[in-house]
């Protein structure tokens, strides 16, 4: 009972210094009609061979931006082989049957672009932006590398030999350990839980092993190809069937996208021990909403005002008021079939207790305390000109369609968020914040010197224990 009297203390006290709200400066102009975001005229077509082709013609800067997404990232790894999605696209454009990486890498220079291909949760996407007059040269390797990829033996041995030294760097990051250790916490053994490779399952894979994945996940029926740029839709149509039309799909069973996550994470907080660290990592985790979910938008609104944009009440707490850190962060991850909420900042060792009771105070004032009408518009505006100005380039707009495509979403989607976000009322964002935002549905990740940690957390009456 001490315990929980103490921690409700804390908590009544961080309420006294609740950051007020700073007028603005009385000769600054009004601020202008919001412009909403153009949504790209998308032109949709689905190939003989089942491969989705989304096309978004934009004249003008003479490029063309492509990217390719399949099913199955992260999420569909092997259980032995966590994170094997990264070694396949480190690996996918370093020879074909017809082309040697040497030769990959001369045929996209000579057209204007490079390869990019990395795994997200639920898809891998290969990526590039040519010249618009050597978009036929540039397409022709993207669809050599989706259908003939070969995995020479020597450069798997390289790539997971750079693999191997670029996850010992990462790991001696406090937010790589933070990040790997909630998702963990949040998802358990499920298809989410994998963050990043291990040692393990890199020096276990083979070059067998990653031409019998790709065979298995790069086929056109599970596929979609994201094409926007300076282009003609019938020209651009054309040239797509005749490089991909030859690409097949196996008779096996396709990937399967993941399916909802069934841990309920504790409110806990789990430690990740960093001896001598002189600051603290916290990462905070909860259940949240995913893309396509009726209350996302909403959602989103919620947490700006919370500590998801720099006028935040958040950030207003402990770094303008306290200076507890220098950048505190709130944003939601969204994956196919889960959601999260996460919360995070780094903090000097002496700060980790009050910081730690500031970020619980924010949580639970979203539940009790309704945003103001300066606050809710300056969320609102935060997020409709992110979006504008993120979806400038042909690139973003094409990584955008492959993951609404991902998530089984219409195009349409770049459109709406923005009228979606526009409308939301006070009384939306409430609901939002009673649902998601208690204190008491996270769990928390603390990254640093443990006794530091023991000591500054204990007197919140929580379970501390090692993170898994």
């Amino acid at each position: 009972m001490k315990i929980l009297c103490l921690s409700l203390a804390l908590l009544l006290v961080a309420s006294t210094y609740a950051q007020k709200e700073q007028p603005l400066p009385k000769d600054l102009p009004p601020f202008g009609p919001e412009k909403p975001l153009r949504a790209p005229e998308v032109r949709k077509t689905k190939l003989e061979n089942g491969l989705t082709v989304w096309l978004v013609p934009r004249s003008g800067f003479p490029k063309v931006s492509f990217t390719l997404a399949v099913v199955g990232g992260y999420a569909a790894d092997p259980r032995d082989r966590p994170g094997f999605s990264q070694l396949l696209t480190a690996t996918i454009d370093q020879g074909t049957k017809k082309r040697t990486a040497r030769q990959i890498a001369e045929d996209m220079q000579d057209a204007g672009g490079d390869v990019n291909a990395f795994a997200v949760r639920d898809a891998i996407h290969i990526s590039t932006s040519v010249l618009s007059s050597k978009t036929t040269e540039g397409l022709a390797v993207l669809a050599d590398l989706a259908d003939e990829a070969a995995f020479p033996d020597n450069e798997v041995t390289l790539a997971k030999r750079n693999l191997t030294d670029q996850l010992e760097q990462e790991e001696t990051d406090p937010s790589f350990q933070a990040n790997r250790a909630i998702a963990k916490v949040l998802f358990g053994n499920g298809p989410y839980g994998v963050f990043s490779p291990t040692r393990d399952s890199l020096a276990a894979a083979t070059s067998a092993e990653l031409r019998g994945e790709f065979a298995r996940r790069f086929r056109p029926d599970h596929a979609a190809l994201l094409v926007v740029g300076d282009f003609s839709p019938d020209q651009m149509l054309s040239l797509i069937r005749g490089k991909f039309g030859a690409w097949h799909s196996p008779s096996s069973p396709p990937v399967a996208p993941a399916s909802a996550p069934s841990v309920t994470a504790p409110h806990a907080i789990f430690i990740v021990p960093r001896p001598e660290s002189v600051q603290t990592t916290l990462a905070f985790g909860a259940s949240g909403p995913h893309r396509g979910d009726s209350d996302f938008e909403t959602t989103e609104v919620a947490n700006a005002i919370y500590g998801g944009m720099f006028g935040s009440r958040l950030v207003n707490n402990i770094r303008e008021d306290k200076g507890y850190t220098y950048s505190p962060s709130a944003f939601l991850q969204s994956f196919r079939s889960a959601g999260a909420m996460r919360t995070q900042a780094d903090v000097r060792n002496a700060a980790t207790g009050p910081s730690f009771n500031e970020i619980l105070y924010e949580m639970n004032r979203m539940v009790t305390t309704s945003p103001t009408e300066n606050e809710l518009q300056q969320a609102k505006r935060n997020l409709v000109g992110i979006e504008a100005i993120s979806l400038q380039s042909n690139d973003e707009v094409a990584g955008e369609l492959a993951d609404l495509w991902m998530r089984g979403l219409p195009p349409e989607e770049i459109g709406n968020y923005g009228r979606k976000v526009a409308a939301i009322t006070a009384d939306e964002v409430n609901a939002a914040a009673k649902k998601y935002f208690p204190a008491a549905h996270f769990s928390v990740v603390a990254v640093g010197e443990e006794k530091v940690i023991r000591e500054a957390l204990a007197p919140f009456g929580l379970p501390i224990v090692p993170a898994p």
